[in-house]
């Protein structure tokens, strides 16, 4: 299936506090990154109908490929989520505090990053150019913060912002001798990629049919308050536990009883 998503690669990154609602405002600093020929991730509160025009005609036209989103957050939290991105691209927020005007912006004040994929939800930036010093740094102080949080939503968007600046970005390469075969091995990896990000949101239970084997230890002891006739009962149950283990490991060519034998005496971590 096709994704709807934007890629820049070797990017630059503006980011903005406030609205962005004059093409002239803007339009000396698409001038620069055109001339150095790299793409632009534009962030901030909003983008007004005639800038975004102004950005398509851009990209249709092929002078500079530039993408705009909207800014996290709301208020302060917004401030703070810019903040952590120029940390993290080696970037500045231009904001009014700072008495900065667009349209004067320089090509070192804006954020640098070595790939950045746009999807209609989310925005991941990948090896941004922020100095790791400053970086850990920041780690630091939301961590602080997170410790004198006094309510659990204060606490729980100061998480997300510290699990955003601390968690990694994984590139996996794949290649293969045909499109057909590249387009199957491209599904394949978004499988096991919706597979481990399930995984890691609701938990996992042990493969290997091991979790039947767990419960084995439970039917051991409801069977000791069993009369006559019930115990052959647990018996069959217990078995019958066992049987998937012992399948898996005969169709991999071993020993399945033996396997199963060992798996039990094993203490469960």
């Amino acid at each position: 299936a096709e994704t709807l998503e934007a890629v820049l690669e070797e990017a630059y990154i503006l980011l903005h506090e406030k609205k962005i609602s004059n093409v002239r405002e803007i339009l000396p600093l698409l001038e620069k990154v055109a001339q150095v020929a790299k793409p632009l991730l534009i962030v901030a509160e909003d983008i007004e109908g005639e800038v975004l025009a102004a950005l398509v005609i851009n990209r249709l036209q092929g002078v500079l490929k530039v993408c705009a989103t909207k800014a996290p957050g709301f208020g302060d939290r917004r401030k703070a989520m810019l903040a952590d991105m120029a940390v993290l691209t080696g970037g500045q927020v231009i904001t009014e505090d700072l008495g900065i005007k667009l349209e004067s912006i320089e090509l070192s004040q804006l954020g640098q990053a070595k790939k950045i994929v746009v999807e209609k939800e989310t925005t991941t930036i990948i090896e941004g150019a922020g100095n790791k010093k400053d970086i850990n740094a920041r780690c630091d102080q939301i961590r602080k913060q997170i410790e004198k949080a006094t309510s659990d939503y204060d606490r729980e968007k100061l998480q997300e912002r510290l699990a955003k600046l601390t968690g990694g970005v994984a590139v996996i390469k794949a290649g293969a001798a045909t499109e057909t075969e590249m387009k199957e091995r491209k599904d394949l990896l978004e499988d096991a990629l919706h597979a481990t990000r399930a995984a890691t949101e609701e938990g996992v239970v042990p493969g290997g049919g091991v979790v039947f084997l767990r419960a084995i230890a439970e039917v051991e002891k409801a069977r000791t308050k069993a009369k006559g006739d019930e115990k052959i009962g647990f018996d069959i149950v217990k078995n019958a536990l066992k049987t998937p283990t012992m399948q898996i490991v005969d169709n991999s060519g071993d020993q399945g009883d033996v396997v199963v034998a060992q798996l039990l005496e094993k203490p469960e971590k």
